[in-house]
């Protein structure tokens, strides 16, 4: 393992704990006896959680087929959901010590009843968020909600949370937060400098890599990376940003490249909303992390506005300058397809080219998908 024995990692090094999981985890609890807590969402109170001394770490559905979990749930849950209980079911996921189940979508609170009932070896939290953000009282139940968690998670672990420790958790989460919006408006303006695969990894490796070590190497990649902008060609290619949910599989940017395209930006969980906006560290650290939910950029399970999608799909294509938008749809997710119409109807109005590509979250960005996105970016 490229991650072995490495106080600082590289982009190969993320790579590897990406595409490998499992064992990077298992050894942060057999060698440092580090508590280890499950997330399926970026609505997950990340900071909370590395607060009281655990990693939180986001799941991302199975790479193997599908079957004890189809006992569990419907069908039409989507891949990624029916993949975590997959996992878990099948005892792949014995280092947990606990999971967190932000209610957002149904699936989500389907998958987290069925494994509070069947999955007894870890403890289970959810954590119940105000779908209307905007709303007089959406900021102080949103604070009682964390507030909740928080003596929950200060059982369930046997640890005190102090003040101190959530003020160093949420400087840290800010710092991590500021450098991702470095790396990402540098793919924005200078996308030759790290490939579409990179920059996937590298947000993918923030969701599992301990926190202190994943800012360090951050921090030094970020740096290498800006020195390179001068010797670099500019990219003629057609500039696109990608919108949706997850996107689990990085061959997506490969396809986009082959098709004489380039990402070089995103509305995805996995990608510009899990790094959206910063907490106030002069407000009292629970109410702050409550402030940043309310003010970041919102997946479609919650609501600031009937359009702010919309609204806000558009700002990055502008802010990006991208010549068009693919939407990357996981198949069952309800939440995203009813989004996408009025937002395919607003990029129309404004003459911004889309493309919709619905995905399951074990399958390749191969064949027909290769083909529709080469028609696309032919036509920009």
């Amino acid at each position: 393992m490229l991650w072995e024995g490495l106080t600082m990692y590289s982009i190969a090094s993320f790579r590897d704990i990406v595409d490998q999981p499992y064992p990077y985890l298992q050894n942060l609890k057999n060698l440092q006896g580090k508590k280890i807590v499950g997330t399926v969402c970026t609505y997950a109170p990340e900071e909370i959680i590395h607060a009281a001394g655990a990693l939180p770490v986001r799941l991302f559905g199975s790479d193997s087929a599908i079957h004890r979990a189809e006992l569990h749930l419907q069908s039409y849950c989507c891949s990624l959901v029916r993949g975590i209980l997959e996992e878990a079911l099948a005892d792949r996921l014995d280092f947990l010590d606990g999971m967190v189940f932000p209610h957002t979508c149904d699936s989500i609170q389907r998958l987290s009843d069925v494994w509070r009932i069947n999955l007894k070896k870890t403890f289970h939290a959810d954590v119940v968020l105000p779908v209307k953000l905007t709303t007089a009282g959406a900021r102080q139940y949103l604070i009682d909600v964390l507030d909740r968690f928080k003596a929950d998670l200060e059982r369930q672990l046997g640890r005190e949370i102090t003040h101190d420790d959530l003020a160093r958790s949420v400087k840290l989460y800010n710092q991590i937060r500021l450098l991702l919006q470095r790396l990402y408006r540098l793919r924005c303006d200078h996308p030759e400098v790290l490939d579409g695969r990179d920059y996937h990894t590298i947000i993918r490796a923030a969701m599992i890599v301990e926190r202190e070590i994943f800012l360090e190497s951050l921090t030094a990649i970020v740096a290498d990376l800006e020195k390179t902008v001068m010797q670099t060609k500019p990219s003629h290619l057609k500039r696109l940003v990608i919108c949706g949910g997850i996107c689990t599989h990085p061959d997506i940017y490969e396809a986009i490249a082959e098709a004489g395209g380039v990402a070089v930006g995103d509305d995805l969980c996995t990608g510009q909303r899990y790094f959206d906006g910063i907490i106030d560290e002069a407000l009292p650290p629970v109410e702050a992390i409550a402030g940043r939910y309310i003010r970041r950029a919102v997946c479609p399970a919650k609501h600031t506005g009937i359009t702010s999608r919309g609204e806000n799909i558009i700002r990055t294509v502008r802010q990006c300058r991208a010549d068009g938008v693919v939407f990357l749809l996981l198949k069952f997710c309800d939440p995203h397809a009813f989004d996408y119409p009025y937002m395919r109807e607003m990029l129309e109005r404004e003459n911004i080219p889309s493309l919709l590509l619905e995905m399951e979250d074990q399958s390749q960005a191969a064949g027909q998908v290769q083909t529709r996105l080469e028609t696309f970016v032919q036509i920009l």
